[in-house]
């Protein structure tokens, strides 16, 4: 317990999923969170949740591929709490699902709209704080797809391997502000992204689940919340000498 106590931490896409895990478990850790998102209901509800449990907590509607949306979010996060230590930027859409040849602008631009921009909106915004005050930690959510390739949602891959490659760079930026950068790479977690596109998947529910499973060499998919651990840890003073660097957590996919 206490981890990242007396720390204000910004969670994007916080809601649902694998944000959810990472709002909670900063939470119970002693960090003041901020879960922002665009569903708001759902956001509401865990920021509530959380403050019944004894953490703390508040929803900001924060849609990170509006750069005027982010400003003012983070200006009111840092305004309410006075500090901003550590932002994750969690965000994302998956998008098309078929060969790049058949993708249309529209359906690129979605994608990279939240997962790569809204990298780069909240990252821009959240240093100026961090800077003033001494130091931070920025921890940006890519993926096994980030690292290596695979045969569907090209836009999604090709965000992801941008967002390993940002996070690199902006380490080196900043290392000597204190502020720290790393990315969290995971390989098939249960969420409801990933529920949905079981149940819209042509070989069906229960076959696309078994095929998730027999990818990982450990011969499950993951857990929101062993992403969530990992964030943990990055976010914290234990990794004060961790920048630049690549979290993976994929059941072994990526060592084959």
């Amino acid at each position: 317990m206490g981890r990242v106590a007396g720390k204000v931490a910004v969670v994007t896409g916080g809601a649902k999923g694998i944000g959810r895990a990472i709002c909670e478990l900063l939470a119970q850790e002693g960090a003041q969170v901020a879960v922002t998102d665009v569903a708001d209901q759902a956001g509401q509800a865990l920021a509530e949740q959380i403050r019944t449990r004894g953490g703390q907590a508040r929803y900001w509607h924060m849609d990170v591929s509006r750069e005027d949306s982010v400003r003012q979010t983070l200006a009111d996060i840092h305004a309410t709490w006075g500090r901003l230590d550590i932002l994750v930027n969690n965000a994302g859409v998956a998008g098309a699902d078929k060969p790049p040849h058949e993708i249309s602008e529209a359906e690129w631009d979605a994608v990279f709209a939240v997962d790569v921009k809204g990298v780069f909106f909240c990252t821009k915004h959240a240093v100026p704080y961090m800077r003033a005050q001494g130091g931070g930690s920025i921890v940006n959510l890519s993926s096994i797809y980030g690292l290596v390739g695979a045969p569907d949602i090209p836009p999604y891959h090709a965000a992801k391997g941008a967002v390993r490659l940002m996070t690199k760079t902006d380490a080196i930026f900043y290392a000597r502000d204190n502020i720290r950068v790393n990315s969290v790479h995971p390989g098939t977690i249960i969420t409801e992204l990933v529920e949905e596109m079981a149940r819209n998947s042509p070989e069906g529910y229960e076959a696309y689940m078994r095929g998730r499973a027999a990818i990982h060499p450990i011969g499950h998919p993951g857990e929101p919340l062993d992403v969530a651990y990992g964030v943990l840890y990055l976010a914290s003073d234990e990794a004060k000498f961790v920048t630049g660097a690549e979290l993976v957590i994929d059941g072994g996919y990526t060592a084959q």
